[in-house]
């Protein structure tokens, strides 16, 4: 940087007031975010009880023979690598485009390519993939600041502002938690937290929000949840849940990165790639039909502590590999849920192996939400957002303390053992080497 360049923070920092084209775009911003998220999950459960007359693709996959459960992945893979194809070489279609978007303005976010790589997400989530409906929301959010900023003419510096609070409020639409979305932006995104990004970000996200409540309903994502601590030592319980997760995380991570290793081959290009990771989630599904899609129905199951130790062992593993092929492999979608189950299944187990030791331990669906908590802290290097989040899924002001005492011990492991986040991990690879990922003070 020479001298008396902006740094990305001071670019974050209008001082001017509001003009009423800004106020306007803050709200097309928030109804695009949000009429997007809808008609994303709309679109997401016709296809799947159009094809199959089922309620959710786990459901659909039960009821499937196991040729269907095999070559559907692989279809839906498919097509999701031809839309990749025709759009990979503009690039600016990830989570981490919408950051470098934010933090530095240098990456022009493109609607074609998201909207492209949200139609491949579509297609490789309704036919089954082990990813996440978060990446297609978020960056439809992001771009949708962009597009609509430079459509009313609004300074480069505050489209900056209405990517950020775009990108809140397609995450926001896609958990139905508004302030573990403004947390994600400001925790993540940005990396610094100033106030003019601050309130625009609140703003937006509520009315977003509130459209998304409007249509799909207005309760926590997982229904509402009542757990408790048994004594105030459960806390030393809760925070081995965080250490334990956390390493889960981690390994969860350095998995995908070897899967990505290991479908980067010339003879092997988009999008048979694609296909072949859409085979190897199906093969999975043949024997593990629930680790089908992003795992939202297995977790709320896991928060009921309704399923067996064994087979939410089996499902751990299982949605662990089913994720690292259908990712690995370039299928466009996020691994937020999925990664949210993988901890879920932790916190399950670790829970279940107290009260079988003849421990005094709380509902395990306690340990399930902490474990959930602390493996998204572990993979965004967030554990504010994390705790937030969590505690907005269950609508539980009891079960605090733990998560944030298990977020921060999982994000300080996690941090130890692996320097890089699930979203830093692709800037890293981008970036030169002179910009510190993990200081945003370096980062100007």
């Amino acid at each position: 940087m020479t001298a008396g360049e902006p740094s990305p923070g001071d670019a974050l920092e209008p001082r001017r007031p509001w003009s009423p084209r800004f106020v306007v775009a803050m709200v097309l911003v928030a109804v695009a975010a949000a009429g997007f998220a809808i008609a994303f999950r709309v679109a997401l459960d016709a296809v799947v009880h159009g094809v199959s007359g089922a309620q959710n693709v786990v459901q659909a996959m039960h009821g499937a023979d196991w040729w269907w459960r095999l070559g559907v992945p692989v279809a839906g893979a498919l097509v999701a690598g031809i839309m990749a194809k025709l759009v990979a070489t503009r690039g600016g279609g990830s989570v981490g485009s919408v950051m470098e978007a934010v933090a530095l303005g240098t990456t022009r976010l493109s609607v074609r390519v998201a909207l492209a790589k949200s139609f491949a997400s579509l297609s490789a989530m309704a036919a089954g993939g082990s990813i996440g409906r978060e990446g297609p929301l978020i960056q439809v959010g992001g771009v949708s600041g962009q597009a609509i900023g430079e459509w009313l003419a609004i300074d480069a510096t505050r489209r900056r502002v209405l990517i950020a609070a775009g990108t809140a409020a397609g995450f926001a639409a896609a958990y139905n938690t508004p302030l573990a979305a403004v947390v994600f932006v400001l925790e993540i995104v940005t990396g610094i937290v100033v106030v003019e990004t601050v309130v625009p970000t609140l703003i937006v996200t509520v009315l977003a929000t509130a459209i998304t409540r409007s249509v799909v309903g207005a309760g926590p994502l997982y229904g509402v949840r009542a757990f408790e601590l048994a004594s105030a030592g459960e806390l030393a319980a809760f925070a081995g849940v965080g250490l334990v997760a956390g390493l889960v995380a981690v390994g969860f991570t350095r998995l995908v990165a070897l899967g990505e290793k290991a479908f980067a081959r010339p003879w092997l290009p988009s999008p048979w790639r694609q296909a072949l990771g859409g085979l190897g989630a199906g093969a999975i599904i043949v024997v593990v039909p629930d680790v089908a899609g992003n795992g939202y129905e297995p977790l709320g199951h896991l928060l009921d502590g309704s399923l067996a130790l064994g087979a939410v062992a089996v499902l751990l593993v299982a949605k662990a590999l089913a994720t690292t092929s259908s990712v690995a492999s370039g299928s466009p979608g996020g691994v937020f849920t999925p990664t949210l189950m993988l901890g879920g299944c932790t916190g399950f187990l670790c829970g279940s192996g107290l009260a079988a030791a003849g421990l005094e331990v709380g509902p395990v669906g306690g340990y399930t939400l902490v474990g959930m908590a602390a493996a998204i802290a572990a993979a965004t290097h967030a554990p504010l957002m994390a705790a937030v989040i969590a505690f907005e899924l269950s609508g539980d002001y009891a079960i605090v303390l733990p998560l944030v005492l298990a977020t921060a011990l999982a994000v300080t492991l996690a941090r130890a053992l692996h320097p890089d986040s699930i979203y830093t991990a692709e800037l890293r690879a981008r970036w030169t080497p002179t910009i510190a990922l993990n200081d945003p003070a370096k980062s100007g």
